[in-house]
């Protein structure tokens, strides 16, 4: 994506609102020209160092890629949102993006907000009947040991109020009547609470933010989207209850659990999945010497097994495979290249099992119809 004219996207920051309306009026990037190596070598250092330059940004922020676990969630997402179009004295139901890390929540759930700011915007305008800016989303995002007070101030700090600085002598309820006025003001219909996982809701602090997130859903006339590690385990569907009484939990009546997987390749059907993927991060990938195929069957097995299908875990890989081969001069992607390409620790130990069932052949990443035929009479 490309800043609007006045704005930057490397310092965007979405939880406040300057930078959630930067990234969501940003327009598509343009890649780069994918030059050939004669076409390299007649460039002047300076037109090299440029060009370069335009590839590392764009190899850098590749994405984000419509997987089909990113059109399911959207597709329940607009189904939640659209059905909350009621009126503002009925509680609206809730969602929560539950998943492990590095499968994407937080990209699909800024994707989806940032198609409702838009959807909205076009339909509404910029500014409310009152003159306010039009706000359609907030985000703020959760940290350890986060208060009701610091949660108030995260999203007053979303929309510029003076009361969300830390000296403010505001009470936590004049806080929570104060982002309420933003809201109702700036016609927001959606917040997006990241890193919900910081809470303990068997810590007083931890079940207090859950309470008052559960009174601020029953309160302000939003749909809030809800996205966090492991929710389920950690109580924040059930506030906590004992599991008698988990049944009758408000909060697990009302949140709708979304979930994510990653890639797999089973079946025919997920093995198309996986190399539909790896052909549109093929696609975008400005390498002069890169031939097609390479990304998408060629190395297909050894980018599942180093990431185990988690799509954080590959786009890391291809970002920082790709940064390299530029470097040293090789423009293309290789196992021999990749190999001196670190990323998370959690995908490398999970690498050892999956590269020696594809060895085996008791895995494989290609469906039936892109293997090669079997030789009369094997």
């Amino acid at each position: 994506m490309t800043a609007p004219s006045g704005a930057t996207l490397d310092d965007a920051v979405p939880s406040r609102k300057e930078g959630w309306i930067a990234l969501a009026d940003a327009i598509a990037r343009t890649p780069p020209d994918r030059l050939d190596m004669t076409a390299l070598g007649r460039l002047s250092e300076q037109a090299r160092a440029d060009y370069d330059r335009q590839r590392r940004i764009w190899h850098a922020n590749i994405g984000p890629l419509r997987t089909p676990q990113m059109a399911d969630i959207h597709e329940d997402l607009w189904d939640i949102l659209d059905s909350n179009a009621h009126d503002g004295d009925k509680v609206k139901g809730a969602a929560a993006i539950d998943a492990f890390p590095g499968l994407g929540k937080t990209t699909i759930a800024l994707t989806f907000a940032r198609e409702f700011h838009r959807r909205e915007v076009a339909a509404f305008g910029r500014y409310t009947a009152d003159g306010h800016e039009h706000l359609p989303v907030c985000r703020v995002g959760l940290g350890a040991n986060t208060t009701i007070k610091a949660l108030n101030q995260a999203i007053l700090t979303f929309y510029g109020h003076p009361s969300a600085g830390r000296y403010s002598s505001s009470t936590t309820a004049q806080l929570a009547a104060q982002a309420l006025d933003c809201i109702v003001s700036c016609r927001t219909r959606l917040v997006v609470v990241d890193d919900v996982h910081f809470l303990d809701v068997r810590s007083r602090d931890g079940l207090e933010v859950s309470n008052h997130l559960k009174w601020l859903a029953n309160e302000f006339p939003v749909t809030f989207l809800f996205v966090g590690v492991s929710l389920r385990e950690r109580g924040l569907m059930s506030e906590g209850m004992t599991s008698s009484e988990q049944a009758m939990a408000q909060t697990a009546r009302r949140w709708t659990r979304l979930t994510l997987h990653p890639f797999r390749i089973a079946d025919d059907t997920s093995r198309a999945a996986w190399r539909a993927l790896l052909l549109g991060i093929e696609r975008n990938l400005v390498l002069a010497r890169l031939q097609p195929g390479v990304v998408a069957d060629e190395l297909s097995g050894y980018l599942f097994a180093r990431t185990t299908g988690h799509i954080g875990s590959l786009m890391t890989l291809i970002n920082r495979g790709a940064q390299r081969a530029v470097r040293r001069g090789e423009e293309t992607l290789s196992v021999e290249l990749l190999d001196t390409v670190k990323i998370d620790e959690g995908a490398e130990n999970a690498r050892a099992p999956l590269q020696a069932a594809l060895d085996s052949g008791r895995l494989t990443p290609q469906a039936r119809s892109l293997r090669a035929p079997a030789h009369a009479g094997s």
